[in-house]
């Protein structure tokens, strides 16, 4: 393994998407790992802590992911990128403290490897059954942004742009994985460092006793300092005025919330990532993410080969999602396809966002799902044959 002088690796290396996932991480320059260990994210936690001395890198294991979240929000105040890794269990426990860091704005990554729930589920089995939690799963009004990798060279890609997203509008991340991408081995570049992006922490440079923590930059997003560095100020989950301290009334709920929003949904163009293929001829458009998107490509490159016009809308980033372009393409082709390794989360958005011009047909499956592209061209076989659109979703699936 070859490693630039602070211990992070470069070069190309076989690794699985959870390996990729750490080394991710270190490349974007996060220093803090919260966790509690739960399959199938573990090998994330175990490379973490078996390179950390090398990286000068911390962690800490907490009693459960309630406090796990709780210790990421506290190391990124004092000036560490932090990051968690987790599943579905232990995702919805840090739903309150989710909450709590969106409303201090507070920069950090939540690596989420899903597996098939409810409850405790089967471990090891991959599901794509968390997407809606992740989005709506705390309470209130606030924006999210989640990106969704397929591969381990995006686990390790977009671990690097959640990190980066995260500090340049001082939110928390979600990096939603699942426990194919998890466990698959594959090739993956790592650049030197020079060569990667990383989105620097925006710092108050001001006098100390003029820092007030919430105070808005015209893009909504305040500037942080690091507690310990003799800035005297407040931090709170109350509703709160530009110097952190709770103010109860309605004014200041939207003066303190409405930002929150606002500094993700007037930014959607600059934050939302798609990768499209064959999409100006299209019939047929399959909308995919995560594993399921290695089924869509070999999908489409079948149909294609078969004469059946078809394309691919693969989403980068799920959250905030790619609305209007969704919206563009469903006056253009007859229907979207759209698997999920879940029983309908994602295609809900899909039809939502087609205002009725296109038919959205839906094909649950499950690990199998993403090797065997049957179900996914009998699909697309069944939205050409449509002579009209029934505005509705179509669930495709034998068993349903």
């Amino acid at each position: 393994m070859k490693a630039d002088p602070k211990g992070v690796l470069t070069g190309s290396h076989t690794l699985t998407g959870n390996h990729a996932c750490a080394e991710g991480a270190f490349a974007a320059g996060c220093r803090f790992l919260g966790l509690y260990p739960i399959v199938p994210s573990l090998e994330i936690s175990e490379r973490f802590l078996e390179r950390a001395p090398e990286v000068g890198a911390t962690f800490i294991q907490m009693e459960d992911e309630v406090s796990v979240l709780a210790a990421v929000l506290g190391a990124s105040w004092t000036g560490k990128k932090s990051m968690t890794v987790t599943s579905g269990p232990g995702l919805s426990l840090m739903m309150e403290h989710l909450g709590l860091g969106i409303m201090l704005e507070t920069p950090c990554v939540i690596v989420d490897i899903q597996r098939a729930g409810p409850a405790l589920g089967m471990p090891g089995r991959p599901a794509q059954g968390d997407m809606m939690q992740a989005r709506w799963g705390s309470h209130g009004d606030y924006e999210i942004i989640a990106l969704s990798p397929s591969s381990p060279q995006e686990m390790f890609d977009y671990t690097i742009k959640a990190f980066n997203l995260s500090e340049r509008y001082r939110i928390p991340v979600a990096l939603m994985s699942d426990a194919y991408v998890a466990h698959l081995q594959e090739k993956v570049v790592i650049p030197p460092a020079e060569e990667i992006e990383i989105e620097p922490r925006r710092y108050y440079k001001g006098a100390k006793d003029k820092y007030l923590p919430f105070k808005r930059d015209k893009d909504f997003v305040p500037r942080m300092v690091n507690i310990g560095d003799g800035y005297k100020f407040h931090v709170t989950g109350l509703t709160h005025d530009d110097r952190g301290y709770p103010v109860m009334n309605e004014e200041c709920q939207e003066y303190n919330v409405h930002p929150l929003v606002w500094k993700v949904r007037n930014y959607v163009d600059e934050i939302i990532e798609v990768q499209e293929a064959e999409t100006e001829d299209a019939e047929v458009i399959i909308i995919s993410y995560g594993a399921t998107s290695r089924a869509a490509l070999k999908a489409m490159e079948q149909a294609r080969k078969s004469g059946i016009k078809v394309g691919s809308l693969k989403l980068v980033t799920v959250w905030p999602f790619p609305e209007k372009r969704v919206a563009e393409l469903a006056k253009k082709v007859k229907a979207f396809v759209v698997p999920e390794m879940n029983f309908g989360q994602v295609v809900l958005e899909v039809e939502r966002c087609s205002y009725g011009n296109a038919n959205v047909i839906f094909v649950p499956h499950g690990e199998n799902g993403v090797e065997n592209t049957d179900d996914l061209l009998s699909a697309i076989k069944q939205a050409v044959q449509a002579d009209k659109v029934e505005s509705v979703i179509i669930e495709f699936n034998k068993g349903v």
